[in-house]
């Protein structure tokens, strides 16, 4: 409950439903029952990840199992299933899935060790019975993308010899597929299965019990602290506190119907459309995912990819994060100035000091996240101290304390939220797996560079369509995985830095989220605004526009992720930077002062896109061209009664 009385209580449970109306509520002895799996599962990671030594595969196995239980209990078959209680069906399923994992854990060493590493005839029931349930839950909990993409990589690990051109390879009998899937690390259980048994979850169960502390009121209260009384104030406070939910959750639906539900009536009530209210909630939550230090999923997925420490993705993300939240805030400011919105009431802001006052501890879980990995320790240390940390902050004040049952309500709520991505790692595995058996990921960059020409920009081109094409139905961890292993080797044989290269996927994949017809984030925002919801995201994709075009800028110049970076080439950056995304905004508003001719909003186009190429000429026209802009449009417009007030300016 927030301390300032001019604010509604909203029921965020009604917003959650956004994010998984699919999943069903139950009531109950199974209720009960399945709160109790997915406790047991929490306790279980806690317990694999700290005190225990287990090896990996049997962790991933039995972490997969946990996962494909909660999934056949969770997730009705279709839409004529039972929505509020579970089959006899699913029920079989869930002791299915639950038997691989055990059946695996109990059976590896005797493979390994005993046996020599030769399978047996039920080694190969189990892994056929591993797959097919995996691509159930991955149908039940996502749709049918991940799936038929799995099914066409296992197709074509099989058939290799029936595929055109360099695509073609000599095939791989179902046995050796059936074992490369289940009983090595390079399948179902290899690296993103590892990330989802161990990073991810744990930053998922940091989150859970951070919003279980209030954590959300105050991001959002500290947000209308510092922002409400700026010009389109709810807007700007939505960036400001999404940004914030984002440097902790990293998820951009989730981000949306938490800071949605106080941000989008907001700024309805000031004069914002609904569509664009909703866009805006949408495009600052995206950011959250590219936000240090926790970023998205998939960016733990990336640090095992590069086999780097978890810091340096962090440090890669916190200049282009930073140029995504100001171009939003950018076009934020520059919409409010064209419809002459104002700030929030005084009595509607509440004051800094208070705010820190009731729920400033809150903030120390990051300072120790952020403190822990800086000081080299691994991302499954930070996520534990953040854990740590957010109890007994929690515990200084009455208000804050969590009591056992918020403990058990934080341990169930993350088992449920690290269903879905869970279970598109594993499915990911399998085509990660087929990758690596048929040398696919080495022929699609071998076409790119060829189709390419070798020129930089078309390749670069290529791989963001086929980012593009494939989040229309892959969630952003999944896309990640799948471009990396193919389209992004090609970018590093062309002369991309490695963590360029695979930064300039993961982006794609965070902008998914408000790329239509499949854009969550902006769907999940306009059912909270009351807005069509492909109004909402076709005006997000506007909002964050600068942001595809962001990847194009440390692709060619990657100082901005700190490779082979100095001070003066990382002050240049930002500089350079900043204006480029401030012209982009201004020419996508089509507003600075006053309507832009459509001479000026070309003008300020091709200063920005100059700004994308590395070096002073490019540099120094652009910024020429951008200046050059200004002036001919302020000295058109006449600086009137807004002038130059823009708050990006102030």
């Amino acid at each position: 409950m927030s301390i300032f009385p001019w604010r509604k209580n909203k029921d965020t449970k009604t917003k959650n439903k956004e994010i998984e109306k699919s999943r069903r509520v139950l009531s109950g002895n199974e209720k009960r029952i399945v709160s109790i799996i997915a406790i047991a599962f929490a306790l279980f990671q806690i317990y694999v990840n700290s005190f225990s030594y287990m090896p990996s595969t049997i962790r991933n196995a039995l972490h997969l199992s946990f996962l494909l239980v909660l999934t056949f209990l969770l997730y009705p078959a279709n839409k004529k299933s039972a929505k509020n209680s579970f089959t006899i069906f699913d029920i079989v399923l869930a002791l299915l899935g639950a038997g691989i994992g055990i059946y695996l854990a109990t059976n590896f060493n005797i493979v390994h060790l005993e046996r020599g590493s030769i399978a047996i005839t039920r080694d190969y029931i189990f892994s056929a019975l591993t797959i097919l349930l995996l691509l159930e839950a991955g149908r039940r909990t996502m749709g049918y993308i991940i799936p038929s993409l799995a099914i066409f990589f296992l197709i074509y690990a099989k058939f290799g010899p029936a595929f055109p051109g360099m695509f073609a390879h000599g095939g791989f009998f179902w046995k050796r597929i059936l074992y490369r899937m289940y009983l090595t690390y390079e399948g179902i259980f290899g690296i993103t299965l590892s990330v989802s048994a161990t990073y991810i979850f744990l930053f998922i169960l940091f989150g859970a019990f951070l919003k279980q502390s209030g954590a959300t009121e105050f991001f959002n209260d500290i947000s209308l602290a510092l922002a409400g009384k700026k010009r389109g104030g709810p807007a700007q406070v939505a960036v400001v506190s999404s940004g914030l939910m984002g440097t902790l959750s990293g998820s951009a639906v989730a981000n949306v119907a938490t800071t949605g539900s106080v941000t989008i009536p907001m700024m309805k009530n000031i004069g914002y459309k609904p569509h664009f209210a909703g866009a805006v909630e949408a495009a600052a939550s995206t950011g959250g995912m590219i936000m240090p230090p926790i970023m998205g999923a998939a960016a733990f997925i990336m640090s095992s990819f590069l086999e780097v420490p978890y810091l340096r993705i962090m440090m890669a993300g916190i200049i282009p994060a930073l140029l995504y939240y100001s171009s939003v805030s950018i076009s934020v400011d520059l919409e409010a100035k064209r419809l002459g919105l104002k700030g929030l009431e005084e009595d509607r802001i509440p004051a800094l000091k208070s705010v820190i006052k009731q729920r400033g501890l809150l903030i120390l879980p990051l300072v120790v996240i952020i403190w822990a990995l800086v000081s080299g320790r691994s991302a499954i240390y930070a996520g534990f101290a953040g854990i740590v940390t957010t109890i007994i902050a929690a515990s200084v004040k009455k208000e804050t304390r969590m009591g056992f049952k918020d403990i058990l309500q934080a341990l169930e709520s993350a088992s449920y939220s690290a269903v879905q991505v869970g279970i598109a790692c594993g499915a990911c595995g399998i085509i990660v797996g087929v990758a690596g058996m048929t040398g696919v990921g080495s022929v699609m960059a071998y076409n790119i560079i060829k189709l390419s020409g070798g020129i930089l920009f078309v390749a670069l081109l290529s791989v963001m369509v086929i980012s593009v094409i494939l989040s229309m139905g892959l969630p952003s961890t999944a896309l990640y995985i799948v471009v990396a292993v193919t389209a992004a080797p090609a970018l590093v044989e062309m002369g991309v830095a490695p963590i360029a290269a695979h930064m300039f996927v993961f982006w794609f994949g965070a902008l998914s989220n408000v790329t239509p017809p499949v854009a969550l984030a902006a769907y999940t925002a306009g059912g909270i605004a009351g807005a069509d919801p492909m109004k909402t995201g076709f005006t997000a994709l506007k909002l964050t526009f600068a942001g595809f075009l962001i990847p194009f800028m440390f692709a060619y110049n990657p100082v901005i992720v700190w490779e082979n970076a100095t001070f003066i080439t990382i002050v240049r950056v930002i500089i350079t930077g900043f204006i480029g995304v401030y012209a982009l905004a201004v020419s996508l508003q089509n507003y600075f002062s006053g309507y832009l001719k459509k001479y000026e909003r070309a003008l300020f186009f091709i200063g920005a896109l100059l700004m994308l190429e590395p070096g002073l000429l490019t540099d120094g026209i652009g910024i020429a061209i951008v200046a050059l802009s200004f002036i001919i449009h302020i000295k058109r417009v006449g600086k009137g009664p807004e002038g130059l007030t823009s708050t990006a300016l102030q």
